[in-house]
């Protein structure tokens, strides 16, 4: 078995829609089977159908929702910081 990267697999579907899966099985030495199992897997998934072995498939969205919940944290961590440290400084202005 032929382990084929994310852009030939594109790239074979692009192309087996153009000229169909069987001629385009012949010029690429694809199974034409594997190319109905790669379309399939783009019709389920769409652009994250490909993502590699021991990769989950992830939303890019759900990627970027969990960049920002994490960047909040770190905002808002630093923000209690700033507090604190304006609190202290308050009571040393006190004295």
């Amino acid at each position: 078995m032929r382990d084929y990267d994310k852009d030939f697999k594109e790239e074979a579907i692009k192309m087996s829609y153009e000229i169909g899966p069987t001629k385009t099985s012949a010029q690429l030495g694809v199974p034409v089977t594997t190319l109905y199992t790669w379309r399939g897997k783009v019709k389920k998934h769409g652009a994250i159908a490909f993502v590699g072995s021991g990769h989950p498939r992830v939303d890019p969205k759900t990627i970027e929702m969990r960049a920002l919940e994490k960047k909040i944290k770190e905002l808002e961590s630093a923000n209690d910081i700033l507090k604190k440290a304006l609190g202290f400084f308050a009571e040393s202005q006190k004295k």
